[in-house]
């Protein structure tokens, strides 16, 4: 089986600990041929672990060639420059999330891979999540029938104080986190029409000064409403799903999911009725519920490797055997346009 090898830019927590990580678990499938950071002891480390070149600079590892995938794993400001640089210098480039900051960057970089003939990906590793698919069989099997709201809550309590924090570094929760929660929402929210967009964002437990604290809401005329939280200072979590429809619902997490419906056919027969009702009585009755759970296999307990691989196994598929991506270009410029139309109602000041 032929493998792709692949070059890496940036060895921090998404670069290495994710990454490298999830190639080194397909190992039939991937080479980690070389990697590049500007902190030497990162490339050391790389280069005992995986026999691979290792560069203080990216530009040197693109010079060596020898590679058929570069990874940018690059602080988030710096996605769209070095992505620019890497197609124009004749790879093809699998970017790490988020792609951008503005909708007109997402369109350079759509030209540019155009210009150079060269093929860009986007890791959005989350749609690959089992939590996500096993919500996304559930709602299209509609035994729930038409689906009204959908609550997805990325929730958690922390302070921060890294790079991540900062504005002028594509920081805050919701260009960190976000790209998660937004990737899943906009697939179930579907593509009969684009989202209009409500948000309120706060700087509440963060050190920098970008947004810890995010409450988006999507809607449309023939969509679903989908209630989006990304908070750092929730510090009673309890869901990652909420999906409310009209023959039942469901809530659950990442590791299990309760769900429960009723068949129409089964219900009792009920018409309106505008006169009072006898003996003062309120509406009740007695719907026959079917009640199903889900827990997550242990095969896929472990989220970040089984998300991480999964994504690699697809980029594989499309690069060497000529399968569509699970995750365009496309859908991740709307997800980008969600972003920036929230920036537009929160702007922040900065420090």
């Amino acid at each position: 089986m032929e493998k792709l090898r692949a070059g890496v830019i940036g060895l921090g927590r998404s670069g290495y600990n994710i990454h490298v990580h999830s190639m080194s678990l397909l190992p039939d499938l991937y080479e980690i041929a070389a990697v590049a950071d500007l902190l030497r002891d990162r490339v050391a480390e790389a280069e005992a672990a995986h026999g691979c070149r290792g560069f203080d600079d990216y530009r040197s590892m693109l010079d060596a060639g020898g590679l058929d995938v570069v990874v940018n794993a690059t602080p988030s400001h710096l996605h769209v420059p070095v992505t620019i640089d890497v197609m124009e210098r004749g790879f093809d480039v699998l970017c790490d999330k988020p792609l951008a900051r503005r909708v007109e960057e997402v369109d350079s970089l759509i030209a540019k891979a155009a210009e150079t003939g060269k093929r860009l990906f986007v890791f959005q590793q989350s749609r690959f999540a089992p939590y996500f698919r096993k919500v996304a069989e559930i709602i299209a099997s509609g035994v729930l029938g038409r689906v009204v709201m959908i609550k997805i809550a990325f929730n958690g309590f922390a302070r921060r104080w890294d790079w991540q924090t900062l504005q002028e570094l594509n920081g805050g929760n919701l260009l960190n986190t976000g790209p998660h929660p937004l990737d899943q929402a906009l697939q179930l929210f579907g593509e009969k029409e684009d989202p209009k967009v409500f948000c309120l964002m706060d700087r509440a437990n963060t050190y920098g000064d970008a947004e810890d604290h995010v409450k988006l809401i999507l809607h449309g005329a023939s969509s679903p409403t989908i209630d989006i939280e990304i908070s750092s200072c929730c510090a009673y979590p309890t869901y990652t799903y909420e999906v409310y429809a009209t023959r039942g619902g469901l809530a659950g997490t990442m590791q299990h999911i309760d769900w429960k419906y009723f068949d129409d056919a089964d219900a009792p027969d009920q018409k309106l009725i505008r006169d009072p009702l006898p003996d003062r009585a309120y509406c009740r009755e007695e719907l026959p519920w079917k009640e199903e759970s889900w827990d997550v296999p242990e095969s896929e307990s472990n989220l970040f490797n089984t998300i991480g691989a999964r994504y690699y196994r697809d980029l594989y598929a499309t690069m060497v055997e000529g399968k569509q991506p699970e995750v365009t270009v496309a859908q991740v410029r709307r997800q980008i346009a969600v972003i920036e139309a929230c920036h537009r109602q929160n702007p922040l000041s900065r420090t």
